[in-house]
């Protein structure tokens, strides 16, 4: 076990989020263990939500007990927008009972199937930032695989203000705090796409459209009837605060059936959607249910460009 890390200037002051680069293995589990018996010899309780094959070696060393939980993310693993919420459902458990708390959290990059997937996950770790500004103390570690591409993990260094190196943390130059929503900007469509202009009174005829590019890939059921859901509470939300209109584009992208709507609106939260209501909320609840709907989503938006929505849902085979 190495010494107890030394305090940086965003030690101890409310959420840190720490980025742990390794390569292997052997390196994977030095810096995690010695995470978690740091926490556990401090009264610490620590939440440890990692791809499996990774929490079977975490296991071995350290196994689950009341310190130590060991969360199964595998149903979020291709739903980089339910993560948020997840995190703040553990956390909020060891809170309550007045416990300090660490995580680990690795994403599952090599479960990503799609571009977007990937581009979400790492949207996902900077938002990580703003979902945790005023809530409770704790720590989170994030390893990060050094298998993938150099410019992968400059992208990653800009979610972290801080990161660990040869067992010592230290603050992460190159951490942005001030990344924009645009974090990273939609790419055009990969396929060639309908289009459909609509605004007040063109739901119906939304919906069929959609049905009409559904079926002709194969997806009905109860998969299109939720799509039909989502769709129809983001294209209101274009008829109600987008300028009162907007425009469908709908496409077939990595086995999945694309639909984009792009209005003049101005969505200011890039959170919207991603932390759970609560029961007594008024409004802000579409956009969660948009991201319980659907396999993947896509939010960006400017005060320049307006707001472009993507929902993605798998296809059948």
């Amino acid at each position: 076990m190495t010494p107890s890390l030394p305090r940086t200037e965003t030690s101890g002051q409310g959420y840190r989020h720490e980025l742990y680069p390794y390569h292997g293995r052997q390196e994977f589990l030095e810096g995690t263990v010695d995470f978690i018996r740091e926490a556990i010899d401090g009264g610490e309780a620590v939440v440890v939500a990692v791809p499996r094959d990774k929490a079977s070696l975490l296991r071995a060393e350290i196994p689950d007990d009341k310190a130590v939980q060991y969360v199964d993310t595998s149903p979020l693993a291709h739903h980089p927008g339910r993560l948020i919420a997840a995190w703040q459902e553990w956390i909020t458990e060891y809170a309550a009972q007045g416990r300090p708390v660490r995580g680990i959290g690795e994403s599952p990059w090599d479960q990503a199937r799609s571009r977007a997937e990937v581009e979400e996950l790492r949207y996902h770790e900077w938002l990580l930032n703003r979902a945790f500004a005023d809530g409770p103390a704790w720590w989170l570690l994030c390893p990060y695989d050094l298998a993938g591409e150099q410019a992968a993990l400059e992208q990653m260094a800009r979610c972290h203000p801080e990161i660990r190196a040869d067992g010592r943390t230290s603050p992460c130059t190159d951490f942005d705090p001030q990344a924009p929503f645009d974090f990273s900007p939609l790419p055009h469509p990969c396929d060639r796409y309908e289009e459909f202009t609509y605004s007040s009174g063109d739901l119906p005829a939304l919906r069929e459209k959609i049905t009409a590019c559904a079926e002709a890939l194969g997806l009905g059921g109860r998969r299109l009837r939720e799509l039909h859901l989502a769709a129809t509470e983001v294209a209101s939300n274009s008829i109600r605060h987008g300028g009162g209109q907007g425009v469908l584009r709908t496409w077939s992208e990595d086995n999945r059936l694309v639909c984009e709507f792009r209005d003049a609106g101005y969505l200011s939260d890039p959170l919207a959607g991603r932390s759970k209501p609560t029961r007594t909320q008024i409004g802000g609840r579409g956009l969660w249910l948009v991201h319980q709907l659907c396999d993947l989503v896509e939010i960006r938006s400017t005060p320049q460009t307006g707001t472009t929505i993507r929902l993605h849902t798998e296809l059948p085979g």
